[in-house]
């Protein structure tokens, strides 16, 4: 750089450092008279305005104001490092005025996280808070703008628009089908590229199916074996491909092997009931597989929230005085729902 353009650089400089003072100042001033109705949807107002642990916020100042400084000083790098996966391409760290609002980014992310932090509250309002603030420093990331995002302002530089106009049909087609897809969709294709280990439907209502598939040993176990997958998934979650299998697996170790599909729920069932879903498709699954096989018990597993209507089942079951499962196998289950962590929130 010119001496003049130092001179500007330093004069700058210090006018910025002035003025993040200020700004500072008041935007501590503004966080602490929101209310918890501004942030979190749904929330009472709160009687008195946020309060925070003055030794976390002394420090959370200090932090802010060297960083920023240093953020300045440094922003004429040709070359910056930025740790985030999410800026870490030579489209933002070989573009100095990139890398500055990447980094620039990250910091007011960090500093409002640790805002969050220290705002004195219980511990379920704060951990409300914190949830809101990381919701909005996610959604603000100038990564989520194309007037912001290098990388995509360089790829539509090289391929002359065409990756705009990709973008813009690939939004369209999200609309249309009235969600958004995280892959090209027709490229799959239920028992030719996914789901292909060979069964059949051997019962159903209007909860769920029930599949049967083909055995691929002589013989097979005694007892059957029921999978209870998430209602939230389609049942091939554990069918993708013959390598990935989990059912595949099954039933080439000899178990005859059933697994629950559940049906898309439409407004008919707008009244049915969690108990109603225990009833009328856990239960119903289990006899249904003892009454096709003539097994007296079975073995089941239950994944995510099929874990936890299998679980539910089981006690039921129990209190009945009944015991149709010789063993039940959970994977990723809540079942104690005292702590449910983020899902409390």
């Amino acid at each position: 750089m010119t001496n003049s353009n130092h001179e500007f650089w330093s004069r700058a400089g210090e006018e910025f450092q002035q003025n993040l003072a200020k700004s500072w100042g008041q935007a501590m001033q503004t966080f602490q008279t929101m209310d918890l109705g501004g942030i979190l949807p749904g929330a009472e107002k709160a009687a008195t305005p946020l309060t925070f642990s003055q030794e976390k916020l002394k420090a959370i100042q200090a932090a802010y104001l060297e960083e920023a400084t240093a953020l300045w000083n440094h922003g004429l790098e040709a070359k910056h490092e930025i740790k985030d996966r999410r800026f870490s391409s030579d489209a933002w760290t070989g573009n100095p005025m990139a890398a500055f609002t990447a980094g620039a980014y990250l910091l007011n992310a960090k500093t409002m996280m640790g805002l969050a932090e220290a705002v004195e509250a219980d511990e379920h309002t704060q951990n409300k808070i914190k949830f809101a603030v990381e919701q909005w420093v996610a959604a603000s990331a100038p990564s989520n703008f194309l007037a912001f995002n290098a990388e995509a302002q360089k790829k539509a530089i090289e391929t002359k628009g065409e990756s705009l106009a990709k973008g813009i049909q690939n939004l369209l087609h999200d609309m249309q089908q009235g969600h958004l897809s995280m892959t090209d969709e027709s490229k799959f294709v239920v028992g030719e590229n996914v789901a292909t280990t060979e069964g059949a439907v051997v019962f159903e209502n209007e909860y769920f199916q029930l599949i049967e598939y083909k055995p691929l040993t002589a013989k097979v176990y005694e007892k059957p074996f029921l999978l209870v997958p998430p209602c939230i998934n389609k049942f091939y979650i554990l069918d993708l491909q013959p390598s990935n299998s989990f059912i595949r697996y099954a039933v080439s170790q000899g178990h005859r092997t059933f697994v629950v599909s559940w049906r898309n729920p439409d407004e008919s069932m707008a009244q049915k009931s969690w108990d109603d879903y225990i009833e009328n498709a856990a239960i119903q699954a289990i006899a249904q597989v003892q009454d096709i096989t003539g097994a007296k018990q079975i073995n089941a597993l239950g994944f995510c929230v099929g874990g936890t209507i299998l679980s539910n089942a089981l006690a039921v079951l129990a209190a009945r005085g009944e015991k149709p499962v010789a063993s039940a196998t959970f994977l990723t289950t809540l079942i104690d729902f005292s702590d449910t962590g983020v899902l409390d929130v």
